[in-house]
């Protein structure tokens, strides 16, 4: 790989500089994401792999199977240690997200491995609550299938050079989705399928908002020909 490559430029690193210099409590918790997003993070970057904040994904990737092991092994899904090490990925997306806005060690490739991370999760999640009849399955089916959906669509968006950017509704969506299956997972299955409602109303939202968006992506490309 082209050693230069993996290094920023001094424009990247002097805008780096000065998002770290405006930190406020809003932003560092991702609460202010106004601007625009890190150059460093579009299309077309380089992934910059070896960085504090993918290292902490990778960490929350390796966690997942361990979650479904520890769960499968309960005899009920509803084991301590499958719930916490569950809640650990869930809540540790902010630590990757902290780590990069105080660094400023922004890359492609953490743009793409968060939400994998988190869909990869909730599916986990969601395979985990069916097993055991924890949650209703038809919420799960419709909630498995949204995020099969938007695994297919970040996929299609690679291929045609449409960066899919993560909107409120699905960001916030996430939370009560997460929260259910662990509460379910905890034992408290009726707080677990309020919350489990709520999330699918939200992120069902959230999805017609990126089908709209790849529509209009797909409209304004020119037509290939021949």
């Amino acid at each position: 790989m082209d050693e230069p490559s993996l290094k920023s430029t001094p424009a990247e690193r002097a805008a780096e500089a000065a998002e770290r210099a405006r930190l406020t409590f809003r932003r560092l918790f991702g609460l202010d994401r106004s601007g625009p997003p890190p150059p460093q993070t579009l299309r077309g970057q380089p992934l910059r792999p070896w960085t504090i904040p993918n290292a902490i994904g990778y960490v929350r990737l390796a966690l997942i199977p361990v979650f479904l092991v520890l769960a499968f092994s309960s005899g009920d899904g509803q084991s301590a240690a499958a719930v916490i090490v569950f809640g650990l990925i869930g809540w540790s997306d902010y630590f990757d997200g902290i780590a990069a806005r105080v660094t400023g060690l922004y890359s492609r490739l953490g743009a793409l491995l968060d939400p994998l991370v988190d869909r990869l999760l909730v599916l986990s999640g969601a395979i985990v609550c069916w097993h055991f009849e924890l949650l209703p399955r038809w919420g799960l089916a419709v909630l498995a299938a949204r995020e099969l959906f938007m695994l297919g669509l970040v996929r299609w968006g690679l291929r045609y050079g449409a960066d899919i950017k993560i909107n409120w509704l699905g960001r916030l969506g996430v939370w009560p989705v997460l929260s259910a299956l662990f509460f379910a997972m905890a034992g408290l299955e009726t707080v677990g399928a309020v919350l489990l409602y709520v999330g699918i109303a939200m992120v069902l939202g959230s999805t017609a908002q990126y089908v709209r968006e790849g529509l209009r992506f797909r409209a304004s490309r020119p037509s290939s020909t021949g």
